[in-house]
């Protein structure tokens, strides 16, 4: 998992994967807020863009995930989210795997995950080889603009 701000994007690409560094140059170079919701492809399924609206939940309703074949730049263009995250060996039973049809499998628990806070402008990667649980709230809900960057791994 990679941490980051969009601001430090012009410092930070040339240590990043070209593909990686490819989409977070989509996001630094767009007005997201405009956009409207769905998906956005630049480079067909090799590179494209999930724009999303919604509210964050309890962390206790939402489901902690991975992918197999992609690798996910979740960026919060407005309001503040919680993330979950933890190594993939740290993940319990598969509660659904969905790999074959949809490219993610959701777990019946994770041991030892760590909550990461993205506002406005703050981005995570999470790699095949991390858990996550987006979609989370801190102390109450909150309306959020996200961008799900999908970049074939």
């Amino acid at each position: 998992m990679f941490l980051s701000h969009i601001d430090l994007f012009e410092r930070e690409a040339d240590r990043l994967p070209p593909a990686v560094a490819r989409g977070l140059r989509f996001l630094a170079g767009t007005d997201v807020t405009a956009l409207p919701p769905g998906r956005i492809d630049l480079d067909g399924d090799r590179l494209f863009a999930l724009v999303q609206d919604y509210d964050t939940e309890p962390k206790a309703q939402r489901r902690a995930e991975s992918h197999a074949r992609y690798i996910d730049i979740q960026y919060v263009a407005t309001g503040l989210e919680l993330i979950g995250y933890a190594p993939l060996t740290h993940a319990g039973a598969v509660e659904e795997d969905l790999l074959a049809e949809r490219d993610v499998q959701f777990f019946a628990s994770v041991r030892d995950e760590a909550d990461v806070l993205l506002g406005p402008g703050s981005y995570a990667v999470f790699h095949p080889t991390d858990v996550h649980r987006p979609g989370c709230c801190d102390d109450r809900s909150r309306k959020v603009r996200k961008v799900v960057v999908k970049v074939l791994a």
